[in-house]
């Protein structure tokens, strides 16, 4: 297998590339659209057929690569059917399985809170959190009906509930970051650790973030795949 963990200066966003040796069948989760070029030429350099582009959620921050890579490499797009992005190929749903390879397995798990419909991808040992679960921290919820409170319920009743020795491999980082793992999260994660539902609710209310610069335009895009109306039309 090929494992590969991508950066997005821009965004600070993480986009992740798996692929089976053998098929040469490869998956991308999270891709940019910026950083498209890097995709198609890191897939030509190992061989590469991309059989899935798959989002954790609808992001904000920036937009998602998922139809520009449906247009080029016929790749099929998914994400949460309750993300509201009905251009995408697969609506996915909680336990669904997306598989590759000659038997590789991808399981969708619904992680809501963030946003209502951000999932997390268990491969193997690894978890893929999005922006429900970060390094040391996790994903905001004051816009797009995020929910403190949900996310709380997310993030202690299921992803604490897994094995400590597997991997988080989040969404983004913005302190040099790279893997943690679910013991390291429910150890020391300073939003998490120790802390009460009620706890968790004040210190995400006290956050006051500035809201991500590229909001109106990313959300609208990615519920079309990333895509203008015309693009759309065209694929």
């Amino acid at each position: 297998m090929v494992f590969r963990q991508l950066f997005d200066d821009a965004s600070s966003t993480y986009t992740y590339l798996i692929a089976d040796r053998q098929t040469q069948e490869a998956v991308l989760i999270d891709p940019v659209a910026t950083n498209i070029s890097d995709y198609v030429a890191l897939l030509s350099q190992l061989g590469g057929r991309l059989k899935y582009s798959i989002e954790t959620h609808v992001h904000a921050d920036h937009v998602s690569a998922g139809g520009l890579l449906r247009q080029r490499l016929g790749a099929e797009t998914a994400v949460s059917q309750r993300c509201g992005a009905v251009c995408a190929d697969h609506q996915l749903r909680d336990g669904d399985i997306l598989r590759f390879g000659e038997a590789e397995e991808i399981a969708v798990i619904a992680t809501p809170g963030h946003t209502p419909g951000s999932v997390s991808y268990l491969w193997r040992e690894r978890l893929f959190t999005g922006d429900s679960l970060l390094i040391n921290g996790c994903g905001r919820t004051d816009f797009q009906d995020g929910d403190a409170g949900t996310l709380y319920d997310t993030i202690t009743e299921r992803l604490f509930r897994m094995p400590g020795e597997t991997l988080v491999y989040p969404g983004h980082d913005y302190h040099g970051y790279w893997v943690s793992s679910i013991q390291q999260e429910r150890s020391i994660n300073p939003r998490l650790a120790d802390k009460t539902r009620e706890q968790f609710i004040a210190i995400m209310h006290e956050l006051k973030l500035a809201k991500p610069r590229l909001i109106d335009q990313a959300v609208r895009a990615n519920r079309l795949c990333g895509l203008s109306q015309a693009e759309l039309r065209q694929g």
